[in-house]
This record gives C-alpha cells, structure tokens and sequence, in this order.
C-alpha cells in the first residue's frame, strides 16, 4: 500500500505561486532519518508529515537539512490536503500536535485561518556581519525567537536587497528577516526571509515569521489586522490578525499534484 505525498503551493491562489510545501499522510509515527531522508529528496523549503493522534493529527516539518518547530506554509498546506482529501469535512476544524503546542486551523471561504503563538519582538544590537551580509542600513533589529527581524525604511530597500547567504549561514539564527511598511496599494506591511543555515537561502512565503511581525507591525501601525506581502521571486499575500498572545494568519493554497510513496 503507497503512503499518499500531496505537492501544494501555500499562501497562493494560482499553481507556481506562494510557497511550495510536500505534505506526506502516514498511518502512525515514522523513522526520523527517513522523514529528513524524504525532506532532503523532496528538495522544498519544508515537507509535513502527519499522522492522526488523539482527536487530531501529529505534525512535523523537515526542511532538506533539518527539522524544525514550526512552520505556517506546511501547516496551511496539511489542513488543505485534509480538507481535500475528505479526511475532514468542511466545517470541522483541523487540531495539530507540535513541537510548538496544539495549532488549530479553520476554512473561511477560500481561505484558511491558522490559530499561532505570538512572538515578541525584542530589540537586539545586530550581531558582527548581520548588515553587511544583507547589504543594508537598518531602521531597527529585533531578535524574535530563534530569529532576527531586520526593520528597513521602505519596501523599495526590501525588494532590492541582495544577501550574501554564505555569510548569513554563519550567524547564530534559524534565520533573518528584513521589512517595511508597504508602499504597494492593498498592503499594509512587506518582508522577506532568509534561513540558508537551514537549507533555504530564501523562504518563498513563511507564515512562521508573521507570528513575530504581527504584533510588530500592529503595535506600530495601530492595527489589530494588517495585509502582509513576502515579496520573494514567488511573492505570497497573508492575512494577519493580532489575537491576545496569538496571531491568527491566513492564506489559500493549490494543489499541484497527488503522489504516492512505495
């Protein structure tokens, strides 16, 4: 019997858009090695594994190299494929077990509203290199959890900036973040994201960052819920709503294709 593999690009409305994620559906737990075996093979910024536990599912995420403890993309993209798939019926809500705690998931029309822990932003002096491998002036740095979020003056300076990711891999983060407020029309905030010490030079959309953007850029702009853009080569649109010490984020997602694994 083949173990199902889905391939869904999350955070898009259209094939070849957002961030592209392998969402695998086991019967029960797996081998790690095999699961990091399949993420490195997959070659995506992360693949979900999950399996039904209690009155919900079990969720890991491997990116190529390593596994990590919470990631949006692959989170959206499993609650899709379970909803797609009939595993859930529209109306019910998708509960998943994680490194990171119970994450919970809802469909809302075409799109799907995931419920994360917040992260604060803390300001932090940049680490020696930070800027220069990024190749800007920042407006502020903040450490958020295993990250480091980059504030710049204005979108034009976000699109523009040319990393050095050998350089970033040496620094002690899971990964680095720059953004701005937005200056395109309909959006409230841009950013990207940048993690090559775990196998991804840059994130095509990380619904993971927004846990620490949105109380952020809420606070700053006044505004319980802002429209967000990561504008990478792919570029992703996310819904973000500041919920006490949770942020609720949103996004749509396509499947691609179905697969099974001998």
């Amino acid at each position: 019997m083949s173990i199902p593999l889905h391939h869904v690009d999350a955070f898009s409305d259209r094939p070849f858009g957002g961030n592209p994620a392998a969402v695998c559906l086991l019967a029960g737990p797996a081998d790690e090695a095999w699961m990091q075996a399949l993420g490195a093979e997959m070659n995506l910024s992360e693949t979900a594994f999950l399996y039904p536990e209690n009155d919900g599912f079990r969720l890991r995420w491997f990116t190529p190299t390593v596994e990590v403890a919470l990631c949006g993309h692959a989170t959206l993209a499993s609650a899709h494929i379970l909803w797609e798939t009939g595993r859930l019926v529209a109306g019910e809500t998708a509960r998943f077990y994680t490194q990171s705690g119970l994450l919970t998931a809802r469909r809302d029309g075409a799109w799907i509203e995931m419920d994360f822990p917040a992260t604060v932003c803390e300001p932090a002096n940049a680490p020696a290199g930070l800027l220069d491998a990024l190749g800007v002036m920042a407006v502020a740095v903040f450490r958020a959890g295993p990250d480091y979020v980059v504030e710049l003056a204005s979108e034009a300076e976000v699109r523009l900036a040319k990393p050095d990711f050998a350089r970033l891999a040496e620094l002690s983060a899971r990964g680095i973040a720059v953004t701005a407020p937005a200056s395109t029309p309909g959006c409230d905030i841009v950013s990207r994201f940048f993690a090559p010490a775990a196998g991804i030079a840059e994130d095509p959309v990380t619904g993971s960052l927004h846990c620490a953007l949105a109380p952020l850029w809420s606070a700053r702009l006044g505004k319980p819920a802002l429209i967000a853009y990561q504008a990478s080569a792919r570029g992703g649109t996310l819904r973000v709503r500041l919920a006490g010490d949770r942020v609720l984020i949103s996004g749509q997602a396509v499947t691609i294709f179905h697969a099974g694994l001998p």
